[in-house]
């Protein structure tokens, strides 16, 4: 499970941080309203955790924004504001719950719990690069009509480069989407991995244009060049 938490209370958020990754949870902690904004919009998360009060963009904002852009990703507000038309304003934007500061960290894991445990509104998409595609749901990859065989760690590799297309991406980061929080994994683990993957979508077709390509110094981008 992968939890984004946004709250600029550095402090609560390090103590979030480590209880949910003591639950065998991946999470990533951002600060500032407009770089979470940026990390929702950029990848997959099971569970969005937002301050209500950020420096940059405040938490119904960036609710209001993510579904804006279609991003069916529940939501849970933190605030200090008890009011009750504080809670209906962030329900209202799109938050699935909505907590009261201070508060438990028992009550939120169950909060979060039960939010992992909604039925997704929507099927996933078929994602599409060139003349590849790769299907979320039934877990299976082609190219101009022919199966890639690939394992289940390729499968999320391809899926996150995918879901990210045109952009590059570190090895560090990578690393934090594709492998388990607690994975010993090392940069050259993740260097042979795109070699697998270039192998099966790019080399095995050599009439198509390649589409996995190393951007030297920065990390790595799926997607046709112009």
């Amino acid at each position: 499970m992968k939890i984004l938490i946004v709250e600029d209370e550095r402090k609560i958020a390090r103590a979030l941080k480590l209880g949910f990754e003591q639950e065998r949870m991946s999470v990533e902690t951002y600060y500032d309203g407009e770089e979470g904004l940026a990390a929702a919009s950029a990848a997959e998360y099971d569970v969005i955790i937002l301050d209500r009060m950020l420096p940059g963009k405040d938490g119904v904002s960036i609710t209001e924004e993510l579904r804006r852009q279609g991003n069916k990703t529940p939501i849970l507000l933190l605030t200090a504001k008890a009011q009750i038309r504080d809670r209906v304003e962030g329900l209202n934007a799109g938050a699935d719950d909505y907590l009261v500061k201070p508060f438990s960290f028992e009550e939120l894991l169950a909060r979060v719990r039960a939010l992992m445990r909604r039925p997704a509104e929507t099927a996933t998409p078929i994602l599409q690069s060139g003349s590849l595609q790769l299907d979320p749901v039934s877990k299976t990859v082609t190219r101009r009509t022919r199966t890639v065989e690939l394992s289940a760690t390729e499968f999320k590799l391809l899926e996150y480069l995918m879901r990210n297309e045109g952009k590059v991406l570190s090895k560090n980061t990578i690393i934090n989407h594709v492998w388990d929080f607690d994975a010993d994994v090392l940069p050259n683990t993740v260097e042979a991995y795109i070699g697998y993957l270039r192998n099966k979508i790019d080399r095995d077709f050599p009439d198509e244009k390649p589409l996995l390509h190393t951007v030297r110094g920065f990390g790595y981008k799926i997607g046709e060049d112009k």
